[in-house]
């Protein structure tokens, strides 16, 4: 690993250990761990089951939104998806969304630059979808964190811009190549003509914003698996009696979430943690109770899937080499 890699790596676990302290300088562990002992275990069964159903309507997205470039079948997405989540889990610089796109164009021969182009349109659907659950929440939730405010006003910008520049490509694809055609003056040949074959690439990886079918079909797919993630949420919430609704389980997602942004240790180790206790605490929970809750409902969305993501990678002839190699596996793919 370059050195430029290693040091973000550290950056991230530094981060992870700063929200770490902050969610945790003040609790005593055997009483964090006394509240964990009392969980009803059914709840965080039936809510693992359940969120591989999100993982499901994701994976239904995606295939949405590849229709224009290849048509997948649902069978052959799912794998995919959880090997992205597992790599995503447990490797920085988000691994699993190379390695699923790596691993659709080996199996599919599917056009790599279009296939990453439509995982870029998924993370600004997630963001829109993050900041919707927010702005709907605090219609029902009374809360006055800044944090969870100062979240959402450093997200909406960012992801309101990529959206609005995805869907000016998708409509005027010529904006882009005149663009380039005036860059050309001043950029050598070669670099110019990979410049234009690539956004070629992105502009056809954007088909499916042009069709209303298949837009309409991301969107709804998009709402739908982030509303069973967070019925997985409220789920897990029942296991430890907490009264709370699920407007509040919508704001938590959407907040930890929206501060996926934090460069952090994979599977935001920390960063979780800090902000769904947060807005439990802000709601009224008490600080022993959200802190064991935050480590436990981590725990339900983090396990499982990864297990399965790795056994899917195993079926598909891998192992953990093709995760810490994944940026390798693109440039060969590539």
């Amino acid at each position: 690993m370059k050195l430029n890699k290693w040091l973000a790596v550290g950056l991230g676990l530094v981060i992870s250990l700063v929200f770490l302290w902050f969610a945790f300088r003040n609790l005593n562990p055997a009483a964090v761990w006394a509240e964990i002992q009392h969980v009803n275990v059914g709840w965080l069964l039936l809510g693992s089951a359940v969120y591989f159903v999100g993982v499901t309507l994701i994976s239904i997205r995606w295939q949405f939104l590849l229709r224009s470039i290849k048509r997948i079948s649902l069978g052959g997405l799912v794998p995919l998806v959880a090997i992205g989540y597992m790599g995503n889990n447990v490797y920085p610089f988000r691994s699993g969304e190379i390695l699923r796109v790596v691993l659709l164009q080996r199996k599919y021969r599917a056009p790599m630059a279009r296939v990453a182009t439509t995982v870029l349109v998924e993370r600004v659907f997630d963001g829109l979808v993050m900041l919707t659950f927010i702005m709907v929440a605090l219609l029902f939730v009374n809360i006055q964190a800044v944090e969870i405010k100062g979240v959402a006003s450093i997200a909406a910008p960012l992801f309101l811009t990529a959206v609005a520049v995805f869907f000016v490509l998708a409509a005027r694809p010529n904006v882009m190549r005149r663009i380039l055609h005036v860059m050309g003056r001043i950029i050598p040949g070669r670099i110019h003509n990979l410049m234009t074959r690539l956004a070629d690439e992105i502009i056809e990886g954007l088909q499916a914003l042009r069709s209303p079918a298949d837009l309409a079909g991301a969107v709804v797919s998009s709402f739908a698996s982030w509303m069973v993630e967070a019925s997985v949420y409220w789920m897990v919430s029942f296991a430890f009696g907490l009264h709370v609704g699920y407007p509040v389980m919508l704001l938590t997602v959407g907040v930890v979430n929206l501060a996926g942004l934090i460069p952090a240790s994979p599977g935001q180790i920390g960063v979780f943690e800090f902000f769904v206790s947060l807005v439990l605490i802000a709601v009224g929970v008490a600080d022993t109770e959200a802190h064991a809750y935050a480590l436990v409902v981590h725990v339900v969305i983090w396990l499982p899937v990864t297990l399965a993501g790795f056994a899917f990678l195993v079926r598909q002839g891998l192992g953990w080499g093709a995760i810490t190699h994944a940026h390798e596996l693109e440039q060969v793919a590539g």
